[in-house]
């Protein structure tokens, strides 16, 4: 393994993980590069930086940034827990992060624990951690408050709500929600924040869409639309998402599925 001195960390999109592995780093004093990213960022985010990096032998650290530079696996070390990585097994990039620095395991702490919990399955990785509602609560918010969703969001997130379709004898939700910042609708939603629940829900967002639910449909819509993203706690559940696809195609593909199995 390479020094630590030897590594450049540069942080991918924000939400609670990855300001918990920003934290992290500069408490464990290593050198990272944060432009406050959103999700979907890219390693030519960093094009710069990256080039200097190799430059003085140093070995940059991309935190889910998609490779749009094609740089190859001994030019770089990739942080990743989606698409392919993704899995209820597998390691966050929080774990890997920690993995990488080589630190006793007594620097894990019960808050890293829920932070990776929550960013691999959301609620249900805390619940089976026995989260409190206290932390339960405290996690969401810290993750909402870390994605950059506001009062406004979240008041658009009830409205939305409030007019959900519900297809397929229940087995898909459907949300129109003016923004895209879907976390608001999911937690509202969620049973242990008082919600009523769904098993698979669909939220339509300006120019994006977001499906949360069971793996076997989060898998399916993965080989069906490759050009999207996915993860979560797969094969059991988790997430797909895609930009610029029409919304009627992905409802009408996911009904014939719910309907085949009727």
């Amino acid at each position: 393994m390479k020094s630590q001195t030897n590594f450049l960390f540069c942080l991918g999109g924000h939400d609670l993980e990855m300001l918990t592995i920003k934290q992290f780093l500069e408490d464990n004093a290593q050198p990272l590069l944060d432009k406050h990213l959103s999700w979907g960022a890219t390693a030519s985010a960093y094009e710069s930086e990256i080039k200097e990096a190799h430059q003085q032998g140093i070995t940059p650290v991309l935190i889910e940034l998609h490779n749009d530079l094609a740089l190859h696996s001994e030019q770089i070390i990739h942080i990743d827990h989606h698409g392919p990585l993704a899995g209820k097994t597998q390691p966050t990039a929080l774990h890997q992060v920690f993995q990488l620095l080589s630190l006793p395991s007594s620097s894990w702490t019960r808050w890293f624990e829920l932070v990776a919990a929550n960013d691999r399955d959301h609620i249900a990785g805390l619940q089976a951690l026995n989260a409190t509602q206290a932390e339960i609560i405290t996690i969401r918010q810290a993750d909402r408050r870390a994605q950059g969703i506001t009062a406004n969001d979240e008041t658009s997130a009830k409205k939305a709500i409030a007019t959900m379709e519900i297809k397929a004898n229940g087995a898909l939700n459907i949300v129109q929600l003016s923004h895209h910042r879907s976390a608001a609708v999911v937690d509202k939603l969620h049973p242990a924040l008082g919600g009523i629940g769904f098993r698979n829900l669909l939220i339509r967002s300006p120019q994006e869409l977001n499906f949360f639910g069971q793996g076997q449909w989060v898998q399916a819509l993965a080989k069906a639309f490759p050009q999207g993203w996915y993860g979560g706690a797969l094969p059991e559940r988790g997430f797909w998402g895609s930009h610029n696809l029409k919304a009627n195609t992905v409802i009408n593909f996911l009904l014939t599925k719910f309907n085949a199995q009727m």
